[in-house]
């Protein structure tokens, strides 16, 4: 029997009320899906340490993302999924670039992993865009330089620092752009591109970064590779930051989809 598509599992859940498929705030998510450390790393006192920073900075880009723009009324869902192709595909180059570069056999397999389901994202949304009226497989995405955050992690050349950077903490940094995103779907009664993400791509994310959780436990073990992990993952939430700002002051887009 052919095995049916993420696709085709979306599309059975866009009727839902929206009370029963209502987004939690981003903060929340991520206390909920990612604070609760799976028993193997519940009591490594690096990552407590690490998630603690993290959830501080990203309280702060949540904050930000839920504030209207000056530009609100004149974005629309498919103008934030072409920006998200754009995500999408430099997450997947990224994870794909850092296979073959990795020594540790279950680092590369996380990648792997990784690269495909970002892969499995970007046709998700080039679909949605077409529903939309998009021409998205005539969009190339490489047309506009690469982003300031790729360029950083594709420098990463330790593999504790590319997981902690990477998946640790881009991955939990995409579950809450992504939150904040599909409020705004929910504000245009956009229920399709809010499925995709719900019963898709926010389950993929909050994955990745579990994956990211178990290598850094086996990684990030004496002072050295802790302190590697902690400036990667302080950068890439620097680096994300100053992102948001310009995309909201140049652009008026304050609440772009993560990867």
């Amino acid at each position: 029997m052919r095995k049916k598509s993420a696709r085709v599992g979306t599309q059975r859940t866009i009727s839902r009320s929206s009370e029963e498929t209502r987004s939690p705030s981003a903060v929340t998510y991520y206390a909920v899906r990612m604070g609760q450390p799976s028993a193997k790393t519940s009591d490594n006192a690096f990552l407590r340490e690490l998630d603690e920073t993290n959830r501080v900075h990203l309280a702060r880009i949540s904050e930000k993302a839920s504030v209207p723009s000056p530009n609100d009324e004149e974005l629309d869902v498919k103008k934030l999924l072409v920006l998200a192709l754009k995500n999408e595909l430099e997450a997947t180059e990224c994870a794909a670039a850092w296979i073959a570069t990795t020594k540790e056999v279950r680092a590369k397999l996380s990648f792997a992993r990784q690269a495909g389901d970002e892969a499995k994202h970007y046709r998700l949304i080039e679909d949605r865009l077409v529903e939309l009226g998009f021409d998205a497989r005539a969009h190339d995405p490489t047309s506009s330089p690469r982003s300031p955050l790729l360029s950083y992690l594709l420098s990463l050349e330790t593999t504790v620092e590319r997981v902690a950077a990477g998946q640790f903490t881009r991955e939990a940094l995409a579950v809450v752009r992504n939150d904040a995103f599909m409020r705004f779907c929910e504000s245009r009664h956009d229920r399709a591109t809010y499925a995709i993400y719900r019963d898709v791509i926010q389950p993929d994310e909050a994955h990745h970064h579990e994956l990211g959780r178990r290598l850094l436990a086996e990684l990030a073990i004496d002072e050295a590779s802790q302190d590697l992990a902690r400036k990667a993952a302080a950068r890439t939430l620097e680096l994300a930051e100053e992102l948001q700002e310009i995309a909201r002051l140049r652009f008026g887009i304050a609440h772009p989809p993560g990867c």
